[in-house]
């Protein structure tokens, strides 16, 4: 068991525009005032274990589960929700070429099935299945990820967001930078038939209590979460985080 993608806390995420729509039936249907808070917390778990594995290491056969949670922590009239919480369980196999392309080195080959939903009924309910391909490249203090995917589809009366690849696309290119045991990781993905996508700038110290930095997050765009998946939004928090993407 390791760590996988980033686990962190940002104490306070501010959006600019906050996204009441999906639960507005609901507020209705209990008669409360639907209005969140613009600054909540959000923190992210990540871990992976490998299931098989060659002599050499090189093959590989990988388990992982990431949860990501937008709390609002600060909103004591309505009794401080969680506002959406993500579950993304992965099968994947993975290989490493260690293969020199010209002054980088190819050395990562994952391939598998992802599930993601947000574990809630109608109207709210948000779910999807892929299967992906990603390969990483690196050279020194510099990677570079990519993912593309195809979704599993649904049929009509089981889908709660079929158009959701208008905005979240095909795929992901991650860019990551070491500076002075800093690192600047900065994510984009989109649809470019739709226009629509979204882009992710972190910053992440170095060390500053144990494996604990210090982390701040820039998104801007569609789909931070499930249910702001056709959302289009910019947000900015600051935190702490245990480890990096790589």
């Amino acid at each position: 068991m390791r760590l996988y993608q980033p686990n962190y806390l940002l104490f306070a995420r501010y959006t600019d525009d906050v996204n009441n729509e999906p639960y507005q039936p609901l507020f209705d249907a209990f008669a409360e005032e639907g209005d969140f808070d613009e600054v909540e917390a959000k923190f992210q778990l990540s871990f992976k274990g490998r299931l098989l594995t060659t002599d050499d290491r090189r093959w590989g056969l990988w388990f992982a589960y990431t949860q990501q949670s937008q709390w609002q922590l600060y909103s004591e009239d309505i009794s401080r929700p969680f506002r959406e919480t993500n579950y993304m369980p992965e099968l994947f196999g993975s290989f490493r070429p260690d293969v020199e392309l010209g002054s980088f080195r190819w050395s990562v080959l994952n391939f598998g099935y992802t599930h993601q939903s947000n574990g809630r009924a109608d109207p709210i309910s948000r779910s999807w299945d892929r299967l992906f391909v990603e390969a990483g490249i690196e050279r020194d203090n510099f990677a570079i990820v990519a993912r593309a995917w195809t979704r599993i589809e649904e049929s009509n009366q089981e889908d709660d967001n079929p158009d959701i690849t208008d905005y979240l696309g095909y795929g992901q290119v991650t860019v990551l930078y070491r500076l002075r045991d800093n690192t600047f990781t900065l994510m984009g993905r989109g649809n470019l038939d739709t226009g629509k996508g979204a882009a992710q700038f972190s910053w992440t110290s170095r060390p500053l209590l144990g494996p604990m930095r210090a982390h701040l997050q820039l998104f801007s765009g569609y789909g931070e979460s499930l249910i702001d998946y056709d959302w289009n939004q910019t947000t900015i928090g600051l935190g702490v985080t245990l480890n990096e993407m790589l």
